[in-house]
């Protein structure tokens, strides 16, 4: 099965909408952003998120923060995993305590070979962690949720040896497509859901229903 993460939340009823619609995460994001959320809405939200019977997995995304910072947030709002999006070392995301996903943007034309020599790198210094990590386009300056495509070939090339995360410009419309094209472990959006920079729940619905169709053909 496909996992899917709705990144950017940040009302308690788009949180409870990926949840009924059948998400597997939401990503709530730390890092200065037009999604930004402070500790005490995410609090609110995870605590919304929690009392359903069926709960999702919620990711806090960080971006060049301290260490000792993104640890004191996930454990104050009971978060399940860190995303770590900026340009943090391997040997920073060892001092995380939560299960981890760590963001590796790609560009287009660039080797295979130098991002799993990267990722196999994380692999052996986070051996101890759980871990996952996330593609997303590489854009000067920004740290995601651009609604960039990225490049499909490499990533598919790179979801052959690792457990991957697909993100970049993905929408309900593209999004079979690219899990048919990359095969990854779970898919990301943020701005695919959106209208006018707000999540649109019919948007939500769309895009976990693309994903489920893709996963009930290959049953």
């Amino acid at each position: 099965m496909t996992r899917v993460k709705i990144c950017g939340i940040k009302e308690k009823a788009h949180a409870l909408a990926v949840i009924e619609a059948g998400g597997d995460f939401i990503g709530l994001v730390f890092a200065p952003s037009q999604r930004q959320v402070t500790p005490v809405q995410a609090r609110q939200i995870v605590s919304a998120v929690k009392s359903c019977s069926n709960a999702t997995g919620v990711v806090g995304v960080f971006v060049n923060m301290p260490a000792p910072e993104v640890n004191m947030i996930a454990n104050s709002c009971n978060l399940d995993w860190v995303q770590l999006s900026g340009d943090e070392p391997w040997e920073y995301c060892r001092q995380i305590t939560k299960p981890l996903i760590k963001a590796v943007r790609i560009r287009q034309g660039q080797r295979p070979e130098q991002i799993c020599t990267n990722l196999a790198t994380g692999a052996r210094i986070l051996s101890s962690h759980e871990y996952l990590y996330l593609l997303d386009s590489q854009i000067k300056g920004k740290y995601g949720g651009t609604g960039i495509t990225s490049d499909w070939s490499l990533a598919r090339q790179v979801a052959e040896q690792f457990p991957v995360i697909m993100a970049g410009g993905l929408t309900p419309e593209n999004v079979a497509q690219a899990i048919e094209m990359v095969a990854p472990w779970g898919v990301d959006v943020s701005s695919g859901v959106e209208v006018g920079g707000v999540k649109d729940i019919v948007k939500i619905r769309a895009f976990i229903e693309a994903v489920r169709r893709v996963d009930d053909s290959k049953r």
